[in-house]
């Protein structure tokens, strides 16, 4: 019988159009600022502008998101068990939700800040998926 991997699937799909939303939120975010220039974020923007903050949660996730893609995907290709797949999976997608939200709403410049814990929730969401491949390849050799 195949392993059924549509709830690890379905939670890659939120997860791509978080990023879907991420990447529309930070570019017209940018090009409602006059004089914006494409491409240049002005340097004197920090935290205090929701500008800057979509950008950085943008950029923030496609700095994790190959990791993650790559090792979701491996783990469906060396047959890992599908129900720890999908948990993994849920729980990275969840947390980087709720972190963009919070990077969204919250101005601030210190650390660690409430986005950071769910930053950090998807970080050891992120090692359980690399352990769960980890133990499927040792469990075949």
């Amino acid at each position: 019988m195949p392993l059924d991997y549509t709830f690890a699937y379905s939670w890659i799909y939120v997860a791509l159009i978080t990023l879907l939303v991420q990447a529309t939120v930070a570019a017209m975010s940018k090009a409602k600022q006059s004089g914006s220039v494409p491409g240049k974020m002005d340097e004197h923007l920090s935290h205090d502008s929701f500008v800057f903050r979509a950008n950085r949660t943008f950029m923030n996730s496609l700095e994790n998101f190959p990791l993650f893609i790559g090792s979701a995907f491996l783990a469906v290709f060396v047959g890992a068990n599908p129900r720890w797949l999908g948990i993994f999976i849920m729980v990275y997608a969840l947390a980087r939700i709720i972190h963009m939200a919070l990077y969204y709403a919250i101005a601030t410049e210190k650390n660690p800040s409430p986005r950071s814990y769910f930053y950090g929730v998807a970080l050891f969401a992120q090692i359980g998926l690399l352990g769960l491949i980890g133990t499927e390849l040792l469990r075949r050799l």
